[in-house]
């Protein structure tokens, strides 16, 4: 007996406590508690779901589960309850379920026989705060049920049926757990064992339309946070919009007006202007200002050009600072190849053990390879730059074919050096084949065979290096004809600007003596098949077009070209032109039947050799 007034006691010392005070009073709680007894110290402990200690502080049952929750035989309240969301795990069959008698101030609840089995309970309704009581004594007031349930937690609403049963609503979800275990408990008010006095008590859910509705509240509540959080997430990853374009206006044309003037604000104000244009904001009034905004985005396109040219410039630095560097690589490439081929001759090769000469045979071909792609990156940067020259430098023979001869002097600088190293290459194969030949003879007969096919091999090396050295000895010679070639025609081009400013110096001369004598001009000029000075700078550009094409050119490519110079010249005048200088133009068929094509050639130095 003093067992369950123990546990009577600390039961509603912990609802005190979970409930903050509210419904018990310190005063209406006795103290005296007995603490000889330490098995019902640690049974009442248990009870209530805490781990069991002792004064001292020490476990009085080291097997205590806290996991068994608040009292034996209630699981432990999870926020995952059914109400916020999921059904409770149901409570394990080996789990104890001891109950003991809990005492009130008006009654006193009994605990059902543990043997039977647990009350059955409906389904739990979502939401659920209200419970139904049944089985109350017909003597049982409302004070009596709220000293009962209070203890659970806070009472919201107690609805008393005429009948022996009632509902109870709750502040929260979770003091319904805390009331369905009192379900099975006898109740007796005071000390009377009148069947008035007395009741079984059933506690189960109930639907109530509030629970319901208020979950339905929260539900819709955290639909709309995730609806909220989804679009958030959207928004976050979808790019964003490009701002609106305003509408036309006097005033949001002067600001336009404004910006185009602005290097910065330039791009914007233009979207701006082209947006207003294509929704046909155009008309007779506003065609003044759309003409003068198009005026200031066409007064950019000067800075856009010299931008651009300073980009070119800037581009070709770079290019000439690396084609230096590269140059300046070479140079110390064919430095050190220098150094591997002097080690190579015979007087310091032989010197040398034959993993030394091995090594450095090796080094040298690494360094060959990595200089000829290095001297091939280098010629190819040579021929970009040949091949992109401008008009410019396509009228002004002379200098094309100073590129093309300082070409040429590079291609046979690089034949020889090509050629030396071919050389040095023969010398150390010599130097090898001498040394094996030494070596022959010192050796046993058992290397006989493998040294004398070392030596076919090195024979037939040699002589494909034989071979190879003369090719490139005939190519040299080839390069150096075409050069002198190359030189050839560059004296006979500047004999033909010579003739060709003799012939202008003339043509002026007789035009100043036409003048004094007061004669016209046409007169003096008929003698002569060059009537102008116009026309003698076309013939002497159709001369040097044509020389640069030998097998010639058609009157349409002459003139497309001429056409670069001056649009408004014209097919005619330049074939008129042409027919009346026989002796320096020439005009010869090609082709046969439907590919049949005129082609005019430059026949200048056969007409000098004539007269």
């Amino acid at each position: 007996m003093p067992c369950r007034k123990i546990c009577s006691e600390l039961l509603l010392t912990f609802f005190f406590f979970a409930d903050g005070g509210r419904n018990l009073s310190l005063d209406s709680i006795p103290m005296g508690l007995p603490m000889s007894d330490p098995t019902a110290w640690a049974t009442a402990m248990n009870n209530l779901g805490m781990a069991p200690m002792g004064m001292t502080g020490q476990p009085l049952l080291p097997d205590f589960d806290p996991a068994l929750g608040m009292m034996t035989g209630i699981p432990p309240i999870n926020p995952m309850m059914p109400g916020l969301g999921i059904v409770p795990p149901p409570i394990p069959p080996d789990m104890p379920a001891v109950k003991e008698i809990i005492h009130c101030k008006s009654c006193t609840l009994f605990p059902p026989n543990p043997h039977l089995p647990p009350p059955a309970t409906r389904e739990r309704p979502p939401g659920c705060k209200t419970v139904f009581v049944g089985g109350l004594p017909e003597n049982g007031t409302e004070q009596i049920i709220m000293e009962v349930f209070e203890q659970c937690g806070e009472v919201i609403a107690i609805r008393k049926s005429k009948k022996n049963f009632c509902h109870i609503r709750f502040a929260e979800e979770f003091m319904v757990d805390k009331a369905l275990y009192l379900s099975g408990y006898r109740i007796r008010l005071g000390s009377s064992t009148d069947k008035k006095d007395t009741g079984r008590l059933h506690v189960d859910f109930a639907q109530a339309r509030d629970d319901l509705y208020e979950w339905e509240c929260k539900q819709r509540m955290l639909a709309r946070e995730e609806r909220h959080r989804r679009r958030l997430e959207e928004e976050r990853f979808r790019p964003p919009s490009p701002p609106p374009v305003v509408h036309y206006s006097d005033h949001e044309c002067s600001i336009v007006a404004e910006k185009l003037k602005d290097d910065t604000k330039f791009s914007e104000a233009v979207q701006t202007l082209l947006t207003w244009i294509e929704r046909g904001e155009v008309n007779r009034r506003t065609a003044n200002n759309f003409y003068s905004m198009i005026q200031s985005a066409n007064s950019h396109i000067r800075r856009l050009v010299n931008e651009k040219a300073t980009h070119e410039k800037e581009m070709e630095e770079a290019k000439e600072k690396f084609k230096i560097a590269l140059s300046g690589i070479l140079v110390q490439f064919e430095q050190i190849v220098a150094v591997y081929h002097s080690a190579s001759k015979q007087k310091a090769w032989d010197h040398f053990t034959k993993a030394q000469r091995k090594n450095i045979s090796v080094w040298c071909k690494q360094a060959e390879e990595i200089r000829n792609i290095h001297n091939d990156e280098l010629m190819g940067i040579r021929r970009e730059e040949e091949m992109e020259m401008s008009d410019d430098e396509i009228e002004d023979p002379s200098e094309m074919k100073e590129t093309e001869e300082s070409a040429l002097v590079s291609q046979v600088e690089a034949l020889k050096e090509e050629n030396d190293s071919l050389r040095w290459q023969l010398d150390a194969y010599r130097n090898e084949v001498e040394l094996l030949k030494q070596e022959q003879g010192k050796a046993n007969r058992d290397e006989d065979t493998t040294k004398e096919q070392q030596l076919k091999l090195l024979q037939q090396a040699l002589q494909g290096m034989q071979q190879h050295l003369l090719k490139v000895q005939d190519e040299y010679k080839k390069r150096e004809a075409e050069l002198e070639k190359v030189r050839e025609d560059k004296l006979k081009i500047e004999t033909l600007f010579e003739t060709l400013k003799e012939q202008e110096s003339d043509t002026s001369r007789i035009c100043a003596c036409s003048q004094e004598k007061e004669c016209p001009a046409e007169k003096t000029l008929s003698n002569s098949p060059v009537k102008s000075e116009r026309e003698a700078l076309l013939v002497g550009i159709i001369s040097t077009f044509l020389h640069v094409h030998p097998f010639g050119a058609s009157i349409e490519y002459i003139c497309s070209y001429l056409q670069r110079l001056d649009s408004k010249i014209c097919t005619t005048e330049v074939e008129v032109l042409m027919t009346r200088l026989q002796h320096t133009f020439k005009q010869e068929l090609s082709g046969v039947g439907a590919s049949l094509e005129k082609r005019w050639k430059f026949c200048g130095f056969d007409g000098l050799k004539m007269t």
